[in-house]
């Protein structure tokens, strides 16, 4: 008799260990933050260059 209750107790320990199948992990999105630039950054330098050569003509 006490083989038979082992035996039960071991099978009902045994099936709640498999009850909840395997669950989905989720992820949530990583936010990624765009760089913001200024429209001016490609034209200053060039500006700059050309007030400097502007200087240096005029100076001679």
């Amino acid at each position: 008799m006490k083989k038979i209750a082992l035996a039960a107790a071991l099978s009902l320990a045994a099936t709640t260990a498999f009850a909840g199948g395997v669950a989905e992990v989720v992820t949530e999105p990583e936010v990624v933050k765009a760089e913001t630039s200024s429209s001016s950054g490609g034209i200053l330098v060039p500006l700059l260059l050309l007030v400097i050569v502007a200087a240096a003509v005029a100076s001679n």
